[in-house]
């Protein structure tokens, strides 16, 4: 039947980082407006974001759920919810069942993580036996210094090659690695989980654009997503720091969730 439009299962949620340098409460009152299916909590130095509680009232009162929750392994939030990292992924699964979210989105350990990143590939798996959370480890990609791309994180910023049994793809990081994000969709199969919708130039530098504004594929993305049917996540991870004001901010974000909607959908003859 011609005409007739196909949008898969998958939810389309914002992460409360994109209206940084704004609260985690903005965050939920923008993605009510503009209609995202939900948020993905990235555990931040917000003091709200590191409360389940308050995040749980936030929810209930904007009525948007929280999707995923992102565990506090960036360097700025390498004291959130304290110094050890397992700790960290343990107040996050355990934020996650609180909260309904279905999955946690965690980097790979940083290279001087040492004991962490030697256990980290089974002690992931090991906790994933224990709920029903899935944990998507995230594509990171190479520092550069002086010309010189240094190794940060272990085993690899490339998650691809390890036993990971879910992967979050996120398309600002495969810009600055410079890595063909259809061809890792493709090859990660039934184990890419969630997806970081974002653009980026290809600058070394991890830029967040709003989708559509760089060079990665983010429509094809979408479209492959859609003809597979992809029932995960889709988190829109732009930056909006550069705004200027409120509507700026809100304009982009709005931006960005007509591009996941529009994409995100396939002619049901041409499946």
């Amino acid at each position: 039947m011609s005409g007739v439009v196909r949008v898969p299962e998958a939810r389309i949620a914002l992460s409360t980082a994109s209206t940084y340098p704004e609260s985690t409460a903005a965050a939920f009152e923008l993605a009510a407006r503009l209609g995202y299916d939900g948020v993905e909590l990235m555990v931040f130095t917000d003091p709200v974001s590191q409360e389940v509680d308050a995040v749980r009232r936030l929810s209930d009162h904007y009525g948007v759920p929280v999707l995923a929750v992102h565990s506090p392994c960036l360097l700025i939030t390498q004291r959130v919810w304290g110094t050890d990292p397992w700790a960290k992924l343990v107040r996050s699964k355990d934020a996650a069942e609180t909260l309904g979210a279905s999955t946690v989105v965690v980097h790979p350990p940083f290279r001087w993580q040492r004991e962490y990143a030697r256990a980290f590939v089974q002690g992931v798996a090991r906790m994933a036996e224990e709920t029903d959370v899935v944990f998507a480890v995230e594509n990171m990609y190479p520092w550069r210094a002086a010309g010189r791309e240094v190794a940060a994180y272990a085993p690899d910023w490339d998650p691809t090659d390890e036993d990971y049994s879910h992967i979050t793809l996120d398309l600002s990081h495969t810009a600055v690695s410079g890595s063909d994000a259809l061809a890792m969709a493709a090859g990660l199969g039934d184990r890419l989980a969630h997806v970081h919708l974002a653009d980026g130039s290809g600058s070394p530098r991890d830029e967040h654009l709003v989708p559509g504004r760089g060079t990665q594929p983010c429509g094809p993305l979408l479209e492959r997503l859609a003809r597979g049917g992809f029932a995960g996540t889709v988190v829109l991870e732009v930056s909006t720091r550069k705004a200027a004001n409120r509507a700026e901010r809100e304009a982009d974000l709005a931006e960005a969730l007509a591009f996941a909607r529009l994409n995100l959908a396939v002619a049901a003859d041409s499946v």
